[in-house]
């Protein structure tokens, strides 16, 4: 089994908000007591924080649900719940966090100690005491806790690297990541050797460094899922900077210019803004026979693709992974072009929240939905309507009858008259079954 996940959805629910409490105070020598219910605790919230120690989402493999404790229930003597703790799962660096159901990217966790509540607990439900009024001085009303905010969320996880190695499968680059860093990666003479992306750190001769990625080898067809490729693709994402590695040698009948046509549109494919990143071209295995030839028709090619004939030549770094020619002068330039090149935003729509709004009138949407069912029943929904419903507690008859009122006053009575709904027909909300009754 892979130790390597990079993708996964998971379920979460923050905590409830405690009930409110209604209760009155009854001591000894304590005239006109009154209302003395306290407030239900606040719900927990669920927090991501970044862990730099993680390299991996396969923690969320078996462990998909995550839960936060529900507040206190209000108490007596206007004592109020104890907030329950957030809860909080540790994610590595680069996890984006998106909805699953809506596709809205709700963070994306970069930093070590980085944090995100993702999911919002429920405020506690209000006590009897917060009832009270000079017309009411003895209420039996008492709110549940709000419900904490449960969802699916999917995560991404796009490994933070300065540096990405692509190319065909067998060109080198596990090796060149041996070669430059302490990483030891797999290399082997077959195709996807490299099954996973292979982190190191880059240290050149001048005492600069920087974190290189090796991807596993791309194919054509990659962005449309042939191989691995498009697996693999998202990590390049992050990087400013990427080495496009080519067998020069043409060892396995392939010829290198074709190569770079092909890896350059798949990455347009995947993503066109990949295409905006600063790219050198590695020719590899330059002690291999034929290396030279191939080299001088390459570089032609390339030079070809200028825009402006007084344009600088499109410079090509051939080197030896093996002999380990070329490789400090192919750092060097690479750490060059890393100190004049901006990070990538990896979202545009995290950014398009901050622009300006433009604020206007708009008609506002009814809080309910009404649906008349085939059996001539009645079904309510809508969000703000169904929270309203789960913080009521239905066993104080004040606390129905102030229900009824809000329903009313939001225009449910009127609607379900309008709709011919007649007194007697039945109404759900949720799994609870009411009569209708129009009062005059």
């Amino acid at each position: 089994m892979s130790m390597f996940l990079d993708q996964v959805k998971i379920n979460v629910k923050a905590g409830d908000g405690g009930n409110g409490m209604v209760s009155f105070r009854r001591e000894k020598y304590v005239p006109d007591g009154g209302p003395s219910g306290g407030d239900g605790g606040n719900g927990g919230n669920i927090i991501f924080i970044v862990d730099e120690g993680l390299r991996t989402l396969l923690d969320f493999r078996f462990n998909r649900h995550f839960k936060a404790p529900h507040g206190e229930n209000g108490m007596t003597k206007g004592m109020h719940g104890r907030g329950a703790k957030d809860l909080t799962v540790k994610v590595p660096p680069g996890t984006v966090v998106k909805n699953a159901e809506t596709g809205r990217v709700l963070g994306d966790l970069i930093e070590d100690g980085q944090t995100l509540v993702v999911a919002k607990g429920g405020r506690g439900g209000r006590g009897n005491i917060r009832f009270a009024t000079p017309r009411n001085p003895a209420p039996e009303i008492a709110e549940n806790g709000e419900p904490g905010q449960e969802f699916e969320i999917e995560m991404e996880l796009k490994v933070l690297a300065d540096v990405g190695l692509v190319g065909f499968p067998s060109v080198g680059k596990s090796t060149l990541l041996s070669v430059v860093s302490s990483a030891r990666p797999k290399i082997g003479a077959y195709h996807f050797t490299t099954l996973v992306p292979n982190l190191g750190m880059v240290r050149t001769e001048d005492g600069r460094s920087f974190v290189m990625a090796d991807m596993p080898g791309l194919i054509e067809g990659a962005s449309q899922g042939v191989g691995l490729g498009i697996q693999f693709l998202r990590h390049i994402e992050r990087t400013r900077v990427l080495l496009h590695i080519i067998d020069m040698s043409g060892s396995e009948g392939r010829d290198p210019y074709d190569d770079f046509q092909v890896i350059n549109k798949e990455l347009e494919s995947y993503n066109l803004r990949l295409l905006e990143r600063p790219q050198i071209i590695v020719a590899n295995k330059m002690d291999m026979p034929e290396s030279e030839e191939n080299l001088k028709a390459f570089r032609k090619k390339i030079q070809e693709l200028k825009e402006n004939e007084y344009d600088e030549d499109i410079a090509i770094f051939p080197i030896s992974s093996v002999t380990h020619k070329g490789i400090n002068a192919l750092m060097s330039k690479t750490a060059d072009l890393l100190e004049n090149t901006q990070p990538f935003p990896v979202y545009d729509e995290i950014e398009e929240e901050e622009e300006s709004v433009l604020y206007k009138y708009t008609p506002e949407e009814k809080p309910y939905t009404l649906t008349r069912e085939p059996d001539a029943s009645w079904t309510l929904g809508g969000a703000k309507l169904i929270k309203l419903f789960q913080m009521t507690n239905f066993d104080h008859d004040e606390s129905a009858l102030r229900f009824a009122r809000q329903l009313r006053s939001m225009g449910v009575d009127a609607e379900l008259r309008e709709r011919g709904a007649k007194n007697g027909d039945i109404v759900r909300m949720k799994d609870q079954e009411f009569e209708f009754e129009y009062l005059e």
